[in-house]
């Protein structure tokens, strides 16, 4: 056994106050958020059951993910035509310019905060 993988290894939570188990080494039903979300389930208000860790080798810090009990989880609630709405609304601000207020076929990139065009028009008039 290696000795990050012993690190990881705590099923019954004495270091570190919930049961622990190396990456990819959970015990049958328990699940993270995404592994529920892809069964049309969610952790709905129960607590954490468990961990899975593994040390990040790059960094030197451990990643976790945190688990829930499958037979505790609700079925995911359905979106309401409202919420539909705002997300639809919420994307075409996303793709439209607040400077020239066209909008494109994209998102916007929020590193400029503004169309290509807008963000450098020196360039355009080169060209």
């Amino acid at each position: 056994m290696s000795a990050a993988w012993g690190k990881c290894f705590d099923p019954l939570g004495a270091r570190y106050g919930v049961p622990t188990y190396p990456w990819k080494l959970a015990p049958d039903g328990l699940a993270t958020r995404r592994q529920l979300r892809a069964r049309g389930l969610r952790p709905g208000g129960q607590p954490i059951a468990a961990q899975v860790m593994r040390i990040n080798r790059r960094a030197g810090g451990p990643r976790v993910a945190y688990l829930y009990r499958e037979d505790h989880a609700l079925p995911v609630r359905p979106m309401t035509s409202r919420k539909w709405g705002a997300l639809a609304l919420a994307m075409l601000a996303r793709r439209t310019c607040p400077k020239c207020q066209i909008t494109y076929d994209y998102c916007l990139p929020t590193s400029l905060g503004m169309c290509v065009l807008c963000a450098y028009p020196e360039e355009q008039r080169a060209a």
